[in-house]
């Protein structure tokens, strides 16, 4: 079975995306289920089990990090997707944190930008674009070709393996060679790893935490002089 995990940020098109993937992958034959998890609120499942009569699942991270949520039910969802028959689990998260990537040492991981969202957008975005297969910009009719060429220039500065797939989420241009990817990638293997490191403390204010000022608070902590510390209890 073939695992996609699609991340990036919020309104780049990762939907779009996923929509002509999925349509040209069940024209290909495949038997395709889908797993959508955001943060508090979603219904690209929905639609897709609508629009293409799919097995679809939705969770909802809350007081997780979509990312950190990713990593807890991904076992379950490549047990469900075996259940089904599925020859491909597509997987679409939320991918708000930029300090963690969704993506495992198995199958493919692809990140979704949109070429509005500013030239210094992939010096941003960390290990969610560093360690990714592929970087599918969309929204290319928006721009010139010269900022076309500095935000392609900014991916490849960040990871130059990588491989750059312009597309029109729209209309569905230039997705095929999304889908041959997809198609000549590794199975999904029964035990999975992280491709990057996980954040090297776990943040008190994410535990419940409140008062503000990095004295209240235990583990990794930084103060405005931007020296990072451990500060145990």
């Amino acid at each position: 079975m073939k695992l996609v995990i699609c991340a990036g940020p919020a309104t780049t098109g990762k939907t779009s995306v996923l929509r002509h993937m999925i349509r040209k992958l069940i024209d290909a034959g495949d038997r395709v289920v889908f797993l959508k998890i955001d943060v508090q609120y979603a219904e690209e499942d929905e639609q897709f089990a609508r629009e293409f009569g799919i097995p679809t699942k939705k969770v909802y991270s809350g007081e997780l990090c979509p990312d950190h949520c990713n990593v807890m039910v991904l076992g379950d969802a490549l047990q469900w997707a075996n259940r089904t028959g599925s020859t491909a689990l597509v997987v679409e998260t939320a991918g708000l944190c930029l300090r963690c990537s969704p993506y495992v040492d198995t199958g493919l991981g692809m990140i979704v930008l949109e070429a509005t969202s500013g030239m210094n957008l992939p010096l941003k975005v960390g290990p969610m674009l560093s360690l990714a297969d592929v970087a599918v910009v969309t929204k290319i009719d928006r721009v010139s070709q010269a900022e076309r060429e500095v935000f392609r220039a900014r991916i490849q500065d960040v990871a130059p393996s990588v491989r750059i797939r312009e597309v029109n989420a729209l209309h569905g241009i230039g997705i095929d060679p999304l889908v041959d990817m997809v198609r000549s990638s590794p199975d999904a293997a029964g035990r999975m790893l992280l491709r990057g490191n996980p954040p090297v403390g776990t943040c008190t204010i994410c535990v419940g935490k409140k008062e503000v000022g990095w004295q209240s608070h235990f583990g990794v902590v930084r103060p405005l002089e931007n020296q990072v510390f451990y500060r145990g209890e």
